[in-house]
Formats: C-alpha cells, structure tokens, sequence
C-alpha cells in the first residue's frame, strides 16, 4: 500500500491530463486544495470532523509521529463517533498536513520529504542537475531526522514506513548518480557525495549487499575525482584484502585509473588490476571483468589478447589436480588432469586452453592431492591408484 501523499501525487498528475478522470475525481479534495486557504479555513474544516487544534496540540502529536497521515490515523481512532470515512475526510489529513507545513517548517514529515524528492526527480527532467542535487540533500537531512527519531535501523524498515512516491532504497542511489554528475562541475558535491557514502556505510552495514558495494565504489571513485589517490587506494586495499572475490570491487578500483580525469590516467595500472583481480580462482562477475580487460585491449589496439580474455571468459575454468607419486623423497611420477565439470570442454578449444594456463592473467585453481593407495586414482583411469599412477610407490 502507498502512502496518502503518494496517492494524492498521482490522482493530480492524472487528472492535469485525463479530461475523463478529472470528471471522474471532481469532487474528491486534494491537497493543492489547502493552499488557497486561511489557517482559520483549515481549523474549521476540522471542527467540522469534530477536531479542535491548535499549534501546541499539533506540536504535541508531530513529535509522536512522522507524518501528517499517522495523525490522522490516530485521530480517527480516538473518535468516539467518527464519521463515516469517504473522500471529504481526506480534508483531515489535508488540514493537517497543511498546519504542519506552516506551524512547523522545521519539522520534516513523510510529506514534505515526499515532495522534496519528487522536486527533485523534476529538477532533474528539466536538465537542472545541480539544483536537484542542492533539494536531495536537504532531503537527506529529513531522512536522517526521520530515522533517528522513529529509531529505524534499516532502509527497509524506513520504506516499510514511508511507503512513498519513491522507495529510500532507489532514492538513494539516484542522488549518488547525480552528486557524481553534479560532483564533475563542482567538487562541493563529491565531497557530499563522500559523507552520504560513509554515512550510509555506518548506518546500515547489514543492508542489501549491493547497495553497500554500490556505496564503496562510489566513496573510492569520489576521492579519486578529487585527486585523493591515496586514499582511494587504501580503501579498496581494505576491502579486497577482506574480500578478494568482489568481481565488481576489481573492477571499480581499475575504472579510477581507466575513466580518471586525463592528466591521472594510468591504463596499465588499471590493466594490472584487472588481471589480479581475473588471478582470484573464485573471483565472482568473472565475464563482467573480462569483458573489462578486454575492452582496455580494444581501446589500445590490442584485439587478439582481447578476443582472448573474452573466450576464456565464456567457458568453465578449469581445476588442475596435480598428483606427485614419491618414494624416498624423489618424485617418481606427476600426472596433472584438469576438469572442466558440467558438460565438459569442445576438443577445438583444447589448444586454447593449454595456452591460457601459461597466461598468469588467466589462472585456474589448483590443488595438490594426497590419494590413499586403494582409492580411485585422480587421473580418471577407473582403477585403484596404487595400480595405476601409483604402481611403484612406496607405500
């Protein structure tokens, strides 16, 4: 279910447009009906509804709740003969949402970040990208107070709440898309674009797992675009030491080299890591790097190992067992297989493959197996090991 303000956007935005749906919706009140009218209009029209308010009262219920429409709600419960609920009670709500915005400006209600945030989605269409991003970050500002005062730990409890024209979860990637282009004609807006990072990344740390990826990407990306190399270098060091297997973390930490402003440019740099990040055998979004690489090679001229990484990227990798057969301390035999699992790999790819294992670029995994004499042998022959590439060893 949307919220009331979410609701009352969409039957205005519909009925500026539909002729038959204005028609339809003529006698339902909106809330740019409140606008016109007097404090002393609002107040009566709710002693109409049998509620008598004034500014303290109002303060006293704004603190208890987060928006305009959670006093309504509580309002009609208290009713002791409450009127029948059709579209003239939503002057109610309307009345009072009105009264907040004009007795408590400094209050922020679900309402007024609604509207922000849609200021801002509009700001946007019409091309004013700064502008949007100086609305969204005094909507950050509301969110902040919100979350605090309600106490909500988590986006999804904050949305379970808000129930708006937009989700926090969406919204909060949208402004740090547009403080990054904001951000690239005035750094005032990398820099914000650094504490909504940090301050998301404190704040809910077991949120979705993208959207914390997304953060530490766009917190590294901001400092490299403010020149802070070093910084943004320690912080993806952190967090691949802790994770190596981010795919997309590789891959953010070589674009700040790659697309970095052209007198900070350093393609090997970010061919290097690409590579790394390619040499984790369990390394996750493996083609999305790849295709990374591979578009650096493209770029330089480089079309052959191009083609290569992007094969190698579009076929299983292959796990080497190694089986080393001692006796007195010598190697007597070392038989090495590798398996390509699932339906296996087409015998014309099989030169390719030999000449990617000696590519560092492009590793598999390896492991070295200690085999039981009376187990089946690694090699795949059927027979036992010692009967096969263990015949001869000591046991």
């Amino acid at each position: 279910m949307i919220s009331w303000v979410a609701m009352d956007r969409m039957v205005e935005r519909q009925r500026a447009t539909d002729a038959r749906y204005r028609k339809q919706t003529a006698g339902r009140p909106l809330r740019s009906a409140a606008r016109p009218l007097r404090e002393a209009d609002l107040l009566a029209k709710l002693a109409a509804f049998g509620i008598a308010l004034d500014r303290p009262t109002l303060e006293r219920l704004a603190a208890q709740a987060l928006s305009a429409e959670e006093i309504t709600q509580s309002l009609w419960e208290q009713q002791a003969e409450p009127h029948p609920r059709g579209t003239q009670s939503d002057w109610i709500w309307i009345c009072l949402d009105a009264l907040w915005q004009r007795w408590l400006p400094d209050v922020p209600s679900f309402e007024r970040l609604d509207d922000r945030m849609q200021a801002g989605y509009d700001q946007l269409a019409a091309g004013e990208t700064v502008a949007a991003c100086r609305m969204w970050l005094t909507a950050w500002t509301d969110v902040r107070y919100l979350l605090d005062k309600a106490g909500l730990a988590s986006i999804a409890a904050f949305d379970a709440r808000f129930r708006g024209s937009q989700s926090l979860f969406n919204w909060l990637q949208d402004l740090g898309t547009e403080l990054w282009n904001a951000g690239l004609q005035d750094g005032e807006f990398l820099t914000a674009r650094i504490a909504l990072c940090d301050e998301g990344l404190r704040r809910f740390p077991a949120e979705d797992a993208l959207l914390t990826e997304n953060w530490r990407r766009a917190l590294a990306g901001s400092y490299a675009e403010l020149g802070d190399t070093a910084k943004m270098e320690g912080l993806y060091r952190t967090w691949l030491a802790a994770d190596p297997g981010w795919g997309w973390g590789w891959i953010g930490w070589a674009d700040c080299y790659r697309f970095a402003r052209r007198d900070r440019q350093d393609l090997g740099r970010a061919e290097q890591l690409l590579r790394e990040g390619l040499a984790i055998p369990a390394v996750r979004d493996r083609p999305d790097l790849a295709e990374r690489l591979a578009d650096l090679y493209d770029e330089q001229g480089r079309a052959a190992e191009a083609r290569a990484v992007r094969r190698a990227a579009h076929r299983p990798a292959p796990i080497v067992a190694t089986v080393d057969v001692r006796a007195e301390g010598r190697v007597l035999r070392q038989k090495t297989t590798l398996t390509f699992g699932g339906e296996g790999l087409p015998l014309k790819q099989l030169s390719e493959v030999l000449a990617d294992l000696q590519d560092p670029a492009l590793p598999v995994s390896a492991r070295r197996q200690k085999v039981g004499r009376n187990e089946p042998c690694p090699c795949g022959s059927g027979k036992k090991f010692k009967r096969c590439c263990g015949r001869g060893a000591t046991p």
